[in-house]
């Protein structure tokens, strides 16, 4: 008996369709070790959020690195996620020919509401294993900043990070590779419906 096994691309062979024309720039398809997963719809809080927190970055780190927004990374593992934000070194000129890649990387960030499971699973292990050394995760729900670092491969085999840092939305917080220089957290949570920051 056959057993059937879904097509796996690289990443190369995503490139392609993307050419060709089989994936558009609206179909929000990411490619996570191999396959072509649907991201999940936006909300509104979670777009808030995202816009609020590349405008301070980018105010904050000004030429000092690049600040991106939902756009791919590169991840040895056939993997070329979309995070909500990436700051990396040097300037846009530099990815002209290709996306950062995680030794580019200072820090990859999720914004989680409805996706937070698979952000602390999947997407977690997923730049643990790129060695992405700062990962943080915008959680939405319990309304704090994750901040995970020291990425390692346990003796199973698996990937995680010895290190989680809570920082509730009053606090500020440096920002890995400029540690000196602080993000307010009452800039990026939203308050609440109907509310302006």
């Amino acid at each position: 008996m056959s057993v059937v096994t879904p097509k796996r691309f690289t990443i190369e062979e995503y490139h392609q369709l993307i050419e060709l024309g089989f994936l558009k720039e609206g179909d929000r398809i990411e490619l996570i070790r191999g396959e072509l997963i649907q991201m999940v719809a936006k909300g509104t809080p979670h777009t808030f959020c995202a816009t609020r927190l590349c405008r301070q970055l980018d105010r904050l780190l000004g030429d000092r690195a690049v600040v991106r927004c939902q756009e791919p990374i590169i991840l040895p593992s056939n993997s070329e996620p979309e995070p909500d934000v990436a700051i990396a070194r040097g300037d846009e000129v530099d990815y002209l020919a290709h996306h950062p890649y995680p030794e580019d990387i200072f820090l990859v960030v999720e914004i989680s509401d409805s996706t937070l499971d698979y952000d602390q699973t999947k997407k977690l292990e997923l730049y643990a294993e790129a060695g992405i050394t700062n990962y943080w995760i915008v959680n939405l729900n319990a309304r704090q900043l994750e901040h995970y670092s020291q990425p390692y491969q346990n003796a199973q085999g698996k990937f995680n990070y010895l290190s989680k840092q809570i920082y509730l939305p009053n606090e500020k917080v440096g920002i890995p590779g400029f540690e000196n220089t602080l993000l307010d957290l009452t800039r990026i949570f939203p308050k609440g419906t109907g509310s302006t920051l």
